[in-house]
């Protein structure tokens, strides 16, 4: 039942441009975070292509959430029960992701903002 405040995002024209080619094209879309995983997939999901402009990502990703933006993502190692960490876990499906947890936190790898990485594909 949670859901995640909406958050302002801007795509400029060429940015948009860019990215619809991308997808006619049938090339990957990399989002870098997750803020711009949520303002793709609100984008495209909002206007069915990639639209130019200031508008607010409202959507929630949770369990059962068809990506149609994004078909990579790089986010960092996020806490637990975050909204983020439910987003990458659905983006990546849930027990390659807890895998990944699992290893990271076996390994000392740093969590959250300035921490490390991971590049889901």
């Amino acid at each position: 039942k949670h859901t995640v405040l909406p958050e302002r995002y801007e795509i400029d024209t060429q940015t948009a441009d860019l990215l619809n080619a991308a997808k006619a094209g049938r090339r990957r879309i990399v989002a870098i975070g997750t803020t711009t995983t949520r303002a793709l997939e609100s984008n495209l999901g909002d206007f069915g292509t990639f639209s130019p402009g200031k508008h607010k990502a409202s959507i929630t990703i949770t369990t059962g959430y068809n990506f149609l933006a994004v078909d990579a993502l790089l986010t960092n190692f996020h806490l637990p029960k975050s909204s983020l960490l439910v987003l990458t876990s659905v983006f990546g499906g849930h027990q390659l992701i807890m895998d990944a947890y699992r290893h990271a936190v076996a390994n000392n790898y740093r969590f959250y903002s300035y921490g490390d990485c991971m590049l889901i594909t």
